[in-house]
């Protein structure tokens, strides 16, 4: 008897409980900080890929030398 064996009313008497224990209040408190960490998480990985699209260009630039960007 493991945890995937809890089905749907076990998982209905874990949620009274908690809801017992902890009220409407603080559970929608965290779930609200739990949705602005992910939206935080979300920008971050965001930025993170717009920084290295960004070096990628920078390093995909002309490689010319300089001395035969004279002659052109």
């Amino acid at each position: 008897m493991g945890i995937g064996n809890i089905g749907l009313p076990g998982i209905l008497l874990i949620a009274i409980v908690v809801l017992v224990l902890f009220g409407r209040g603080k559970i929608s408190g965290l779930m609200g900080e739990v949705g602005k960490g992910i939206t935080s998480f979300k920008k971050g990985i965001n930025e993170g890929q717009a920084e290295l699209e960004d070096e990628k260009a920078d390093a995909a630039k002309d490689v010319t030398p300089e001395d035969e960007k004279d002659k052109v």
